[in-house]
């Protein structure tokens, strides 16, 4: 395994879309363009399976050197209101668009630290929306926190306004690897918002850990998720650290490359919190994903329900997700848009009346079919070939793969393509040979994170 895992350790996409952001149209896609398929997608679903709202709250107090995120840093709290008017002007741009009421299923807030807000704010912000939306019949509204600030008030005031589900980014334990990524907190601190959530009432805690982080040993991990399962959140996110400071900047060079677990050293950390977390009553979900069976992300694996988008994984899937806030990205299902990315251009553009995307790209007929299949591959572990290749695409999809296929890691069939166990990890490769925008347009410099 050792070899493999040195073999196709590659720079790769995490395939949260497709196509991935990298290999949107480079003329980006126009406003026009954009509006249809929202109108379209909202048409043909709004009534069906209502839409997904993602609401980015971009403010931290402090930098956290592993964030790959759109944020904020600053201390001064005057800035939620003015944020918070645009967000909900932008969501009167897409409402008057749309112009029937919208029935909303999903609400996520993510950061940034959507707890930096204060509970009034919060309250303000979702009564905002409702005024021209309504819940769809099963309604799933789920937030960010960090743990040293999240108050009592805030987990109840988004618990009355609907939230049952909530997410704490703990990251690591030890006292060396919270210096080094600059986010301090303590297990008692953890615990607390943990279990003033499940006193409120909160019906599904996740906790994000992550692996690969400076000075992270087996002791370490093995430390942090023994505090976790002392805890017991319904989810575990266990991500790879994405090392990217060429994107990134000095947020992630808070520390040597040197300092970081190495290849199989790395694969080490997750395999053995794997095999903990097995160990404790959950089953792994997808990629980076655990669950304990009583979850609801667990009920949509086992009745092939499980979704991925820029959130991650995702418990049901709405045609269309409208992200709202600055540098949030929204899926019409036919297109992919991003809003501006910094705050000053944001609130320019929706002052202005106009939808604030800067980017974004329209998907062709071969665009969706292999979206299809990556979507299977990422949630299902599974492709079937009757969703729209023909032969000869289908014979150089089979003729990447064989060298996955001589090391037993996937079964292809007539069929169908399976991702055997032990071919898990390397299903960011599996997709790679799926990916035609990636193969067509190798970038010169490196954009993505490595694989395993």
């Amino acid at each position: 395994m050792k070899n493999l895992i040195q073999k196709y350790n590659i720079p790769g996409p995490r395939y949260t879309s497709y196509p991935t952001v990298p290999f949107w149209d480079k003329d980006g896609i126009a406003q026009q363009d954009w509006e249809r398929t929202v109108k379209k997608s909202f048409d043909e679903s709004n009534e069906i399976e209502g839409i997904s709202l993602y609401i980015h709250l971009p403010f931290c107090e402090s930098l956290c050197t592993f964030c790959a995120c759109h944020k904020k840093i600053t201390k001064r709290h005057e800035v939620e209101e003015p944020y918070l008017e645009t967000v909900l002007k932008e969501w009167d741009l897409y409402c008057d668009l749309l112009v029937e009421r919208p029935k909303i299923r999903e609400i996520h807030l993510g950061g940034g630290t959507p707890t930096y807000f204060s509970s009034e704010n919060l309250k303000k912000l979702i009564n905002g929306i409702f005024k021209r939306a309504d819940k769809f019949e099963t309604f799933d509204f789920s937030y960010e926190g960090h743990p040293n600030h999240t108050t009592e008030e805030q987990l109840q005031t988004l618990y009355d306004l609907g939230s049952r589900r909530n997410s704490f980014g703990i990251q690591d334990y030890d006292p060396i690897v919270q210096k080094a990524i600059h986010r301090i907190q303590s297990f008692e601190q953890v615990k607390r918002v943990n279990d003033l959530s499940r006193k409120i009432g909160y019906e599904s805690i996740s906790h994000d850990l992550i692996f690969g982080l400076p000075f992270q040993t087996e002791e370490s991990i093995r430390n942090t998720i023994k505090n976790t399962i002392a805890l017991k959140p319904d989810r575990i996110a266990y991500y790879s650290y994405a090392h990217v400071p060429w994107i990134k900047g000095v947020g992630q060079r808070g520390f040597d490359e040197n300092d970081l677990p190495k290849d199989s050293e790395k694969r080490h950390l997750y395999e053995l919190g794997k095999q903990l977390f097995f160990d404790n009553g959950y089953v792994e979900i997808g990629m980076d994903h655990f669950a304990l069976p009583s979850d609801s992300l667990h009920k949509a694996m086992e009745s092939r329900k499980l979704h991925r988008n820029f959130m991650g994984y995702t418990a049901g899937k709405t045609e269309l997700m409208i992200g709202l806030g600055m540098s949030s990205i929204s899926d019409s299902w036919y297109a992919f848009a991003q809003n501006e990315k910094t705050i000053e251009d944001y609130t320019e553009k929706v002052n202005q009346g106009i939808i604030p995307i800067f980017r974004g790209h329209l998907l062709t007929e071969t665009d969706l079919i292999i979206r299809k299949h990556i979507l299977n591959l990422m949630c299902n572990l599974e492709t079937e070939w009757k969703i729209g290749l023909d032969s000869e695409v289908k014979n150089e999809i089979v003729n990447r793969l064989q060298e996955i296929i001589d090391d037993g890691l996937i079964e292809v069939s007539s069929t169908k393509i399976t991702v055997k166990e032990e071919g898990r990890m390397f299903v960011r490769n599996i997709c790679m040979a799926f990916d035609l925008r990636l193969l067509e347009n190798r970038p010169e410099t490196r954009v993505f994170s490595m694989t395993i």
